[in-house]
């Protein structure tokens, strides 16, 4: 007998989701109430309140899922042309390794706030970065900006008012990954309108430096 040349490689990282991923709506329905729980744990790790006005929530391949699998749901679409369109749209939200991938919100409630804020945050989504260590005078060692997901900016970008939602990018090279891996870490807004910052705890960046690997797996759904 032959011996065996060592352990098996690591599976390759998962950078998009396939139709195999995504359920018919029947076998969504029995598992959906149990799933979502799942999802909504997942998020709130992932999630960041940045100032008084933005969440931003980091996406994975679960997050993304439970987006297709809801549009899925919402719109009746049981065919596996319509489910790959819709793949074809929210895979460009997942990061691949060395990359995050966040969404932004801007969480306005009234009228007044939507007209004071949205003209005045043009720009916000080149305005974030993730900070990493501490340098001199309080100032970051090193920091990762952010960067609009091109085919939505594209879409969603206007001169002279902001959308509510941006969809970023965070593109670390690999001495940035073992600087946020280590800590310390925080998010910034760093815009002329807005100012805010949150630190990444510990289990964040664990979290997120399985993203920036390609560890991160699905959840079981079936």
């Amino acid at each position: 007998m032959t011996p065996p040349d060592g352990p098996d490689p690591p599976p390759a990282a998962r950078s998009e989701l396939t139709l195999a991923d995504i359920v018919d709506l029947r076998a969504y329905e029995r598992v959906r109430e149990e799933y979502r729980q799942q999802v909504m744990a997942l998020k709130r790790r992932r999630r960041v309140a940045l100032g008084p006005i933005m969440t931003v929530l980091f996406e994975s391949l679960d997050t993304v899922r439970f987006q297709v699998q809801e549009m899925a749901r919402v719109e009746r679409i049981a065919t596996d042309e319509g489910i790959a369109d819709e793949l074809e749209v929210y895979n460009r939200l997942l990061p691949r390794p060395g990359e995050l991938s966040a969404t932004l919100f801007i969480e306005l409630t009234t009228e007044a706030d939507l007209r004071h804020w949205l003209p005045g945050l043009v720009g916000i989504e080149r305005a974030l970065a993730i900070e990493l260590g501490a340098g001199t005078g309080g100032e970051p060692a090193d920091r990762v900006p952010s960067e609009p997901e091109a085919t939505h900016a594209e879409a969603l970008t206007r001169e002279s008012v902001t959308p509510a939602v941006h969809y970023l990018r965070f593109r670390f090279e690999e001495a940035q990954v073992a600087a946020f891996r280590s800590g310390p870490a925080r998010l910034a807004a760093r815009h002329p309108a807005y100012e805010a910052e949150a630190t990444l705890g510990e289990e964040a960046r664990t979290v997120l430096v399985a993203d920036l690997e390609g560890r991160t797996e699905l959840l079981p759904l079936a």
